[in-house]
């Protein structure tokens, strides 16, 4: 990428300093004890800020992944398999220290922005400008409006929406 995305990224990070974090964790599958499998569970590994299909930490960009609210496990039927594997999800995020009903990002992946080329497929150069994949069946927008729109959102949420 350019110095122009770490740029907007830094001043990025400059303005949400105050914003609110949700925190990020890996599904860690635990070892057996005698022979006996152990629940897997979402251990923490930072915070960062939720932009949209970015998330920004201190020192770095990630895309995101899947989105749970941490809960306590219930046994209870399912419809779909789907909403099974959400809920062993958010049971994981509670088992791995994540507070009931607290967001947990799980499944996100490293994005380097000076290696983003036109091969990444969030995080590229178009034109060259500095542009992202907004979601999987959208085109792309300019990274500077992405993210100026995406802070308005997370410092002046839309009436209802929290």
């Amino acid at each position: 990428m350019t110095t122009a995305a770490r740029d907007l990224l830094a001043a990025a990070r400059l303005r949400l300093a105050e914003a609110p974090r949700e925190r990020y964790g890996e599904l860690v599958q635990r070892r057996r004890i005698l022979g006996v499998p152990r629940a897997p569970r979402v251990e923490p590994r930072g915070s960062a800020w939720h932009l949209g299909v970015l998330l920004l930490t201190d020192d770095g960009l990630l895309a995101t992944g899947e989105i749970v609210r941490a809960r306590e496990e219930v046994r209870r039927g399912f419809p779909a398999e789907s909403q099974r594997r959400r809920a062993e999800l958010a049971a994981a995020a509670r088992r791995g220290g994540f507070a009931e009903g607290e967001t947990a990002h799980v499944g996100w992946r490293r994005i380097d922005p000076d290696a983003a080329d036109d091969v990444s497929e969030i995080l590229q150069l178009r034109d060259g400008v500095p542009s992202v994949r907004w979601s999987a069946s959208g085109g792309f927008i300019p990274l500077s409006t992405y993210l100026e729109e995406r802070i308005e959102l997370l410092l002046r949420p839309l009436l209802g929406s929290s």
